[in-house]
């Protein structure tokens, strides 16, 4: 390993660049490594097994490439994979580097954020179906009642630029009544997929004012600061220079067109193959 390395950002695709916006502005001297495996994404309705062998080579790319630190900032992928990945593969052939994903960190806070107890998580079908969420969020606020409701029609609106389709906000309403119809009591929703914080205002707009809606990006960038001041032994290994490198396993002037859009400012981005 190189003395001094980047922090690598994993995501199937896009979304994983709303959480990134936020880990840059609140560490904004580190350098970074994101890359994205639009090629195959989305990862969402896919088995456990794919999930599992896409995330595995892209992060073993991040780590390969000199990477001593890697954030899977995908919830589909920390549900899916990355267990397994800390578990058998990390200890296996990175024994000294680290693999940390944005469920944990998320549901180590969410129970103190509800005041009535009860929250809903919106979420992809992979994300819901694995049940992670109810499981760390279990472990940690076991009194919380949590309701999930998957919303798989989301991502391809935003994805599209859609996402002031009057066909979406349709679809979005008839989830929210789905969701508080199971659980009139919430009032912490939690958005689980790195897509819908680009339809926060839309969802803010269909909410009651009290209903406070939560984004994992602010989350996950203090929950990394938090980890850095506690293992100075990985923060030695981080590069400082404020240097920045995208990849793609797709095209990458698609890849710039869109990740503009999700990371708020101009990309340029490199194509490699896993």
């Amino acid at each position: 390993m190189e003395n001094k390395s980047p922090i690598g950002i994993f995501d199937s695709g896009y979304g994983g660049l709303t959480v990134f916006s936020e880990i840059q502005k609140l560490l904004p001297e580190y350098d970074f490594k994101y890359l994205g495996d639009n090629a195959r994404a989305p990862y969402g309705d896919r088995s456990f097994e794919a999930v599992y062998e896409y995330t595995w080579e892209a992060v073993n790319w991040l780590l390969s490439s000199g990477c001593p630190l890697v954030i899977i900032a995908c919830n589909t992928a920390s549900a899916k994979a990355l267990r397994s990945i800390q578990q058998n593969e990390l200890l296996q052939y990175f024994p000294d580097r680290k693999v940390l994903g944005i469920i944990r960190p998320t549901a180590e806070i969410i129970g103190s954020i509800s005041h009535s107890g009860h929250i809903g998580i919106l979420a992809t079908n992979g994300t819901v179906n694995s049940g992670s969420y109810l499981t760390e969020i279990g472990n940690f606020y076991p009194d919380l009642t949590v309701h999930q409701q998957a919303c798989p029609l989301w991502v391809p609106f935003i994805e599209n630029f859609l996402k002031n389709e009057s066909s979406l906000e349709e679809i979005v309403r008839q989830d929210l009544q789905e969701l508080f119809s199971a659980d009139a009591d919430i009032d912490t929703i939690l958005l689980a997929c790195t897509h819908y914080p680009l339809i926060f205002d839309l969802l803010r707009n269909l909410l009651p004012p009290e209903i406070q809606i939560i984004s994992q990006g602010e989350i996950i960038a203090g929950s990394l600061q938090d980890y850095l001041y506690r293992h100075p032994e990985i923060q030695t290994l981080l590069s400082i220079g404020a240097q920045t490198h995208f990849h793609t396993t797709d095209d990458p002037i698609e890849f710039e067109r869109h990740a503009t859009f999700f990371f708020g400012k101009p990309v340029r981005a490199s194509k490699i193959h896993l």
